[in-house]
C-alpha cells in the first residue's frame, strides 16, 4: 500500500537529508506499516518539539497522529531503515540493522541535525524473524527514560510521542502494542562500522567516518588525521558517559556495540533499571545468564566495545594510535566518574583523598544494604539537620560523616550553600522499575493518561520537590520488589 503525504505538518526548510546521502548501501527504503486502523495518541513531549521546527501546538493535529502512527509520510522526505552489525553479548552476528526503526525525516533547526525515527512501527528488511512491532510497556519505559536521563543532564537519545496502535502484538502474551517516536542528532552506532569493515568494505568505513566528521564532529576535519581524532573523541564521550551512569546508578542491561552510540548517547531502551539498594552486582536484565552486564561491570564492557570499533578503524588509522586511544578510556573513566561523586558529594575543590572518600561511602550503602538514590540525597538533608529519605544510609555518628565535615570545612562555602549544592546533584527520583511499572499499568489498565502526565512531570523534574508523590521517591513496597525485565521490556 502507498501511503499518503502529509504537507502540512513540518516546514519544508526544517527537512535537511542527512544520513541519507550516502549511498543505499548503508540503508534500505522502507516506509512505515500504518499499524493500526484507529491510532490514538497516548503521550507527546511538546517541549521538544521545537528542535524539529514544529510549534507545540503541532501535536493537536490530526496530521501529527498519522505521521507519528505511520499512517502518513512527510512530504519532502523519504523513509529508510539502516543497516548495521554488532557484538552482541560478545558474539558478533554480521548483519544487523533497524529491524523495527524507520527513520521518517531528517533536518536540521538551529544548525542542529535531526533524525526522527518511528519505533514498532513495523517490518523492515532488518526484521529478520521479527514482527518489527514495539509493545505499550516497551514504548512507555523507553519513553520515560531517556527523558529522564536528559532531566538528569545524561546524553541521550529524546523521545517524542507514544501513539496507541489499538493492536495485540505477540510476545510471552498478546500485549497492547504501540508506536514511539524517537529523536536525536544521529542514530549511527559502533555498529555501522563494524558492518562495513568486517565485510572488507573499507571504502565504506571511510565513507561513513566521512559523513560523521562532516556532520557531527566538524571541528576535528582539520586535524592530521581526523580519523583518529574521531576515534580519541569518541573514547572520551563514551568513557564520560558510562561514568555519569555508574554516578546515576543506571544499569542499561544490553551493551552490545549495535546499542553504542557514536556520538555518545544513552541508545536503546530495553531491560535498564536503576539501583534501589546499592548491589553493584546488579543484573537488570532477566535474559542475561552470566552477568555480562552486571552494574560493576558496564565501564569494562565500553571499554571491550571501543576494542571493536578500534578494529573497524584499522583501515583508518595506525593500530598504534587506536592503541593510545584506547589506553585514554581508564584515566577519562576515572576522572569523569570522580567528578560526578565529588558533585554528588557537595564538592568543588578537588583533593587527593576524596576517591577514597568516594568508595567509603559505596563500602557503607553496600554493607547496610541502603538505597542507592536517597542514601546520597540525604546527605544534604543531614547538612541542614532534616529527616532523612527512606531507606538512605545511617549517617549520625558515624567515622564516615565525621571525615566528610571535615573534608567540607576544606570548601569554600557555608553550610547551606553546600546543601544547595548537594540538592541539585542528587535527584529525589529517578525512575524506579516499580515507579516505570505504575505508569504501565496506569495506562494499559485503566487508560489513566493523567497519572502518565504526572509521573512523565516528575521524572522530568526529578531534583524538585512534588506535593502529594513523595511515595514515587521511596524503595519498592514488597509486592512490587523483583520486577523482571527482559530484552522485550
Amino acid at each position: 500500500m502507498t501511503l499518503p503525504r502529509d504537507d502540512t505538518l513540518f516546514p519544508q526548510e526544517a527537512l535537511r537529508p542527512q544520513f541519507r546521502q550516502l549511498p543505499n548501501v548503508f540503508y534500505s527504503d522502507v516506509a512505515p506499516e500504518a499499524v493500526g486502523e484507529d491510532p490514538i495518541l497516548v503521550h507527546v513531549n511538546r517541549a521538544i518539539l521545537p528542535r524539529i521546527g514544529l510549534s507545540p501546538e503541532a501535536a493537536d493535529t490530526v496530521s501529527f497522529i498519522e505521521v507519528m502512527a505511520g499512517h502518513r509520510l512527510v512530504a519532502g522526505a523519504e523513509p529508510y531503515a539502516a543497516v548495521y552489525a554488532g557484538h552482541q553479548f560478545g558474539h558478533f552476528v554480521p548483519q544487523l540493522g533497524d529491524g523495527r526503526a524507520v527513520t521518517i525525516a531528517e533536518g536540521e533547526t538551529d544548525g542542529q541535525p535531526w533524525e526522527l525515527q518511528l519505533k514498532g512501527a513495523g517490518r523492515t528488511p532488518y526484521s529478520r524473524f521479527g514482527d518489527g512491532r514495539a509493545v505499550l510497556r516497551s514504548v512507555l519505559r523507553e519513553y520515560l527514560c531517556s527523558e529522564h536521563m536528559a532531566a538528569l543532564g545524561i546524553p541521550t537519545t529524546r523521545a517524542l510521542s507514544v501513539i496507541a496502535s489499538r493492536e495485540g502484538v505477540h510476545r510471552e502474551t498478546l500485549e497492547p502494542g504501540a508506536v514511539m517516536g524517537r529523536l536525536a542528532p544521529s542514530h549511527i552506532r559502533f555498529g555501522h562500522f563494524e558492518y562495513f569493515h568486517h565485510r572488507g568494505e573499507t571504502g565504506r568505513v571511510r565513507e561513513l567516518a566521512d559523513h560523521v566528521l562532516a556532520h557531527h564532529y566538524p571541528a576535528l576535519k582539520d586535524r592530521k588525521n581526523p580519523y583518529a581524532a574521531l576515534f580519541e573523541e569518541v573514547t572520551a564521550r563514551t568513557a564520560k558517559l558510562i561514568a555519569q551512569w555508574q554516578a546515576a546508578g543506571f544499569a542499561h542491561g544490553v551493551m552490545n556495540t549495535d546499542n553504542m552510540s557514536i556520538l555518545g548517547l544513552t541508545i536503546d531502551y530495553g531491560p535498564f533499571g536503576f539501583l534501589d539498594l546499592y548491589d553493584p552486582s546488579f543484573i537488570c536484565n532477566h535474559s542475561d545468564e552470566m552477568g555480562r552486564y552486571t552494574f560493576s561491570h558496564q565501564p569494562g564492557i565500553a571499554f571491550w566495545n571501543l576494542k571493536a570499533l578500534a578494529v573497524a578503524f584499522t583501515s583508518l588509522v595506525p593500530m598504534e594510535e587506536l592503541s593510545a586511544a584506547l589506553e585514554s578510556y581508564g584515566p577519562a573513566f576515572d576522572a569523569a566518574w570522580i567528578g560526578e561523586i565529588r558533585r554528588k558529594l557537595g564538592l568543588e575543590v578537588e583533593e587527593e583523598g576524596d576517591f577514597e572518600l568516594a568508595a567509603s561511602f559505596l563500602k557503607i550503602l553496600e554493607e547496610t544494604k541502603a538505597d542507592y538514590t536517597n542514601s546520597w540525597r540525604s546527605l544534604g538533608y543531614f547538612l541542614r539537620g532534616e529527616e532523612g529519605a527512606p531507606s538512605a544510609a545511617p549517617l549520625e555518628g558515624s567515622e564516615w560523616v565525621a571525615a566528610w565535615q571535615a573534608r567540607l570545612e576544606r570548601e569554600e562555602a557555608g553550610r547551606d550553600e553546600i546543601a544547595a549544592r548537594l540538592d541539585v546533584a542528587n535527584p529525589r527520583y529517578v525512575l524506579r522499575n516499580w515507579v516505570a511499572e505504575t505508569a504501565i499499568r496506569a495506562v494499559e489498565d485503566d487508560f489513566n493518561l493523567g497519572r502518565l502526565d504526572e509521573i512523565f512531570r516528575i521524572i522530568t523534574s526529578p531534583f524538585d520537590p512534588h506535593e502529594g508523590n513523595e511515595d514515587l521517591a521511596a524503595p519498592p513496597s514488597a509486592e512490587m520488589c523483583g520486577l523482571s525485565v527482559s530484552c522485550s521490556s
